[in-house]
This record gives C-alpha cells, structure tokens and sequence, in this order.
C-alpha cells in the first residue's frame, strides 16, 4: 500500500504543532458509508519506547482476517498530550506500507477530531493515506459529554469548546461506552454505525481486538 508522506517527521513539540495546524484543513467530513474491507491500527508498548505497531485487515461482511502486518521499532516521538500520534505513526506507516491490499476504511485505537486541536491519530492518518479513517478511544480525552442510556446503541454527544466532536457509544448492554470520532472521509453517523456494526460481541470493535492482540503477541 502506498503512503506519500507531506512532511517529515517533527524534531520538536512546535514542528509537531505546525505539521497538525497546517494539515488540519485537509480533513474532509463526508465520504462513504459502505466498506467492504476495514484494518484495525493499534500500537503496545514493549517498556518505555520499544514498540509494535500492528495493521490487520478484515472482510467487513464476516470480520475474517484479509492481511495482517506487524512491525517493531522505537517510539518515534517523546510523550507528549496532543502530539501522541507523532510517537507512533512512523511504525504504523511502516507497517501499512507493508500491505499488498489497501484496506477501505481505518479504524484507529484513539482520537481523530476529539483532540485539542481537532487533528488527532485517526486525522493525521486517513489524511496521509486519503483513506476513510475513524478513531475510538477508550476513555475521554477532551469534551464533555453526558452518560448514554445502558442499551447497545446508545450514544450521546462528545461537545468541545461547543461544537460537537465525537460521541460516547455504548457497544454492550451495560458496559462503558467507548468515544467515537471522526477522522476523515466519513461522516459522524456513519463512523457511529460502523462501530456498532463492528462490535459484534465485545465492547470494542473486532478490528481494533485483532490489532492489539498482533502488536501485542505478533511476529
């Protein structure tokens, strides 16, 4: 799978700033709603900075494995709120350029526009592959929000500075919700319906499962 990088990786935390502020604009809102295929990004951390980055790919229709791809480095960037993305994307590049099928929708283990400056994870890779990309975080990381109802389905918005930017999703009867949000390409209904539609039995979406369980046992 191809990847044009438009910048090179940032040496400083205000590299990192400008490289978000100015590929922001790019990320478009609307796009596709059907996907045949969809990859699951995921990144464990082997200690402090050793890492793996995983990508797999499955058949939207019956969540099979399509191709899988791990790679292992050193995180790329240092810890830092807001430019996260930046410690783990030059592995996550690495292994979808590794990819011999390029998948139609990115699903990504983090933010995409609940982020401080609307470009998180899920942003910053459906713009450098023009692909449809969402991300799904575990926990809030901006916005507030009130709890959704209990039943699968229910969501409830994920407001920043007044605008909406994401949603909490409950995925299981019960269970926490998890945070869903826009990164490119897609609407917000459609990244909402993808992700129930790709959690069948757990509370976060198969491919997602799939990935950390490669980055985190994988080759």
């Amino acid at each position: 799978m191809r990847v044009d990088l438009p910048h090179p990786w940032p040496e400083s935390v205000a590299e990192a700033e400008v490289i978000q502020e100015r590929l922001r604009p790019r990320v478009e809102l609307t796009g596709p709603a059907d996907f045949a295929t969809v990859a699951g990004l995921d990144v464990h951390y082997h200690g402090d900075d050793a890492l793996s980055a995983a990508v797999v790919v499955l058949d939207a229709a019956t969540l099979s494995v399509v191709e899988q791809v791990v790679t292992h480095g050193q995180a790329a960037f240092p810890y830092v709120p807001g430019l996260f993305a930046f410690r783990e994307l030059p592995a996550l590049v690495e292994a979808l350029r590794r990819l011999t099928v390029t998948p139609d929708l990115l699903v990504c283990d983090g933010y995409g526009l609940a982020h401080p400056r609307g470009f998180g994870l899920a942003c910053h890779v459906g713009v450098l592959t023009g692909l449809p990309a969402l991300g799904v975080g575990k926990t809030p990381f901006v916005g507030a929000y009130e709890q959704p109802r209990q039943e699968r389905g229910a969501w409830t918005p994920l407001v920043l500075d007044g605008a909406v930017a994401g949603r909490a999703v409950r995925t299981r009867d019960g269970v926490k919700p998890v945070f869903v949000s826009q990164g490119h390409r897609l609407t917000l209904d459609t990244a909402t319906d993808q992700v129930l539609r790709l959690t069948p039995r757990h509370r976060l979406p198969e491919p997602i499962r799939r990935a950390d369980h490669l980055a985190r046992h994988g080759g």
